[in-house]
């Protein structure tokens, strides 16, 4: 199930303004160069903050999401008519072979179980050509991160063009590790609605990662830090041989 701050439309608009510092999405871009990378695979997309950007450099871009109202937001993008946008996951993609392919934010941890987890990686396998890379970032459990996930360090008021005042925050609702899950609140001044998302996502151990990919079949080239974010996650290049 798509949670409500990416598949319901009110919030599918906002997303962007709600998040503006994107500085994570250069490192992305750097790879594509550093890999040479002229065909990439954006697997959960989003809202298209990347593909867009990709698609504005010349690089041909796939764009996947299985959230419509976010599908919608992109495809109204600068750029986005350079994107080939799909609706739907790395378990249903045609035929592609890229040379490049991606999961930026959360996407890695979204996947709950080992099935649907090692069927999003064998999706991804079947994308990619013979020599192709995956990267992917996913926060390191021993961080904690969750612990900052509640309204004392999340809480803001952001006034946005043509929507008006929205103000924000989170809640930890558990911690069952590895399994963390949180509540979203967004109120709109401009008729006092009240809209909520729920969120869990699975924090996995840099060896299990790593077993996983080997599971199946991918070589694990480096894990690095995200540079904007040191210490905090694991950002895993791997290749298809």
């Amino acid at each position: 199930m798509v949670d409500a701050l990416f598949g319901m439309p009110r919030l599918a608009a906002i997303y962007d303004a709600m998040d503006a510092d994107r500085g994570d999405l250069e490192h992305y871009v750097a790879m594509v160069g550093e890999f040479g990378a002229s065909r990439v695979l954006d697997v959960g997309c989003g809202t298209g903050e990347l593909a867009c950007l990709l698609g504005r450099l010349g690089v041909e871009v796939v764009g996947v999401d299985p959230a419509e109202a976010s599908l919608e937001v992109a495809k109204g993008k600068e750029f986005a008519d350079q994107v080939r946008w799909i609706h739907g996951d790395a378990t249903t993609l045609p035929p592609l072979e890229v040379d490049l392919a991606v999961m930026t934010g959360n996407v890695a941890q979204v996947f709950l179980t080992d099935e649907d987890w090692l069927a999003t990686l064998r999706g991804v396998w079947a994308a990619l050509r013979p020599g192709g890379r995956f990267v992917f970032e996913t926060r390191d459990p021993a961080r904690r991160a969750w612990e900052e996930w509640t309204r004392e360090h999340t809480h803001m008021v952001t006034e946005l063009p043509g929507v008006g005042e929205v103000e924000r925050w989170s809640d930890l609702v558990e911690v069952k590790l590895p399994f963390v899950s949180f509540r979203g609140t967004y109120v709109f001044a401009s008729d006092g609605a009240v809209v909520t998302s729920d969120s869990t996502l699975r924090f996995r151990e840099r060896s299990e990662v790593e077993e996983s990919l080997q599971t199946v079949g991918f070589v694990v080239d480096d894990v690095r830090e995200a540079p904007d974010r040191p210490g905090k996650e694991f950002v895993f290049v791997s290749s298809k041989q």
